[in-house]
């Protein structure tokens, strides 16, 4: 028996990583008697001689959509042209891999697009996410990037058409995934990744995954989304349970009206609170 680690999961083949070698395995049917289902970067235990995953290790978190698990950072491509800049888009994977005990960091693609006034327009955004706490890149500083990912395993994930695929190609050249031009007609990539797969990259491991589709707050609650805005936690109101919405002398709303806070994080919390609510 050896350990190792699930990198690629096409339909019912599990590749591990062993070390420097590689192995294509089944997994035992227990697992789907104990409702387990193996995830690529679960940790396991493997027969080496037979090719069977016959334990899986208790994981640290875990995501079904996309589905990996044991991930510090999630790094999350976003781009500020073709496809056009979603603060809702970006604030909603925030807090998600948030709510899952995972790390978030930004890149922002598609710099070099950007009219003079819309880069001001970048600067100021990139400027206010740095300051609440993120780590935040542009997709020409690789180097920057991988020194913060030294000994990590992390989710690339973001809105299609952001660069993904791009971006790992960059941080290893010889990966040479697959990227798709952007559609004019509706403002968005072709989709290019069809399987979540972890590659072992210069001391850290990445993961290229399909795009989020369908994302919700799915069993969290109001509390849970407002507390994954870190920069609220700043602003102290009258009320030690203030939602921030209707209730009177709150400290964030105020910070809103004095943009302390960006007011589109604002109005993207308000949109999760009105989806938890549906």
């Amino acid at each position: 028996m050896k350990n190792g680690k699930i990198i690629r999961i096409i339909s019912n083949l599990y590749t591990v990583q062993l070390d420097e070698a590689q192995i294509d395995c089944q997994a035992r049917g227990k697992f789907r008697k104990e409702k387990i289902t193996p995830l690529v970067g679960d940790y396991c235990e493997v027969d080496v001689e037979n090719h069977y995953i016959t334990k899986i290790y208790p994981r640290e978190n875990y995501m079904l959509r996309p589905s990996i698990a044991n991930v510090d950072v999630a790094l999350i491509i976003t781009s500020m042209k073709k496809p056009t800049f979603s603060p809702y888009l970006l604030d909603k994977l925030i807090s998600i891999v948030t709510l899952h005990g995972i790390k978030p960091m930004i890149c922002f693609t598609k710099i070099d697009l950007l009219e003079e006034e819309e880069l001001k327009e970048f600067k100021l955004i990139k400027k206010y996410y740095e300051l609440i706490g993120y780590s935040v890149f542009t997709n020409q500083e690789i180097n920057k990037i991988k020194t913060s990912l030294k000994g990590k395993t992390l989710v690339v994930t973001g809105q299609t058409g952001a660069g993904k695929s791009t971006l790992l190609n960059k941080l290893d050249e010889n990966l040479s995934l697959k990227t798709s031009p952007i559609s004019e007609a509706l403002n968005r990539g072709v989709h290019t990744t069809r399987h979540t797969e972890i590659y072992p990259i210069d001391g850290f491991y990445i993961a290229d995954t399909p795009g989020f589709s369908a994302l919700d707050f799915g069993g969290y609650q109001k509390e849970e989304i407002r507390d994954s805005f870190c920069e609220f936690l700043n602003y102290p109101c009258r009320f030690q349970d203030c939602n921030h919405e209707n209730e009177p002398d709150c400290g964030v709303k105020e910070a809103v009206e004095r943009n302390d806070i960006l007011k589109s994080r604002y109005e993207s919390y308000l949109s999760f609170l009105s989806e938890v609510n549906k």
